[in-house]
């Protein structure tokens, strides 16, 4: 199992980072128990060290998408408008430590009811039509649920787990560790590590 180890590693400029796809629950903000959702603005709680790495990948001249799951809308939970919402709060409490997202991308369906529901590749898709200039090989998802990884390896891109809470942390954990190129114990861990491996350009 590759995990953070804070190794350096050296890489060619063409495949030096240049967009950062996130996991939201679980990697930007606190994740609801297995089978609960973050619906509301008063369910947000934003992870410590969060908006500290998404402005160092904002410097750093990185684009940074989010990229999440919201069954919740097709279970009649929450609405379209309360992810726009929770985004919108998002960016302002980003915007304290100067730090932002560049796009948010969401699927608001079932399981098995459409083609961009993590782990396939809908959304991503989604973010190259918006963003022509994304290729894979400067691409890494980092994301805590199995679907995040697998999502970033049909993609073609490098994937970072994010382990997070074990009380929250949901099946496939194990897999996940083992299919991801690393795994990091948060967000702020796993951008170390991306610097500290000239992953990203300085």
């Amino acid at each position: 199992m590759r995990r953070y180890d804070g190794s350096v590693e050296s890489t060619s400029h063409e495949d030096q980072i240049r967009t950062v796809f996130l996991d939201r629950d679980g990697v930007i903000n606190q994740k609801m128990p297995e089978g609960r959702y973050v619906g509301t603005i008063r369910d947000f709680r934003i992870l410590p060290g969060a908006a500290e790495a998404i402005g160092r990948l904002n410097r750093a001249g990185v684009r940074v998408i989010v990229v999440s799951n919201q069954r919740g809308i097709a279970l009649g939970l929450y609405t379209a408008e309360d992810v726009a919402a929770i985004q919108t709060f998002l960016q302002r409490a980003l915007a304290e430590h100067t730090a932002q997202i560049d796009r948010f991308f969401f699927c608001p369906h079932d399981r098995k009811a459409c083609d961009c529901r993590k782990p396939r590749t809908g959304l991503y898709e989604q973010a190259v039509h918006d963003f022509p200039e994304i290729t894979p090989a400067t691409s890494v998802m980092i994301g805590d649920s199995l679907s995040d990884i697998e999502f970033g390896c049909r993609a073609g891109m490098r994937a970072i787990f994010i382990e997070g809470d074990p009380e929250t942390r949901g099946p496939g954990a194990e897999s996940a560790m083992r299919l991801a190129e690393f795994s990091a114990p948060s967000l702020s861990a796993a951008v170390d590590v991306l610097f500290r491996r000239n992953l990203i350009p300085q």
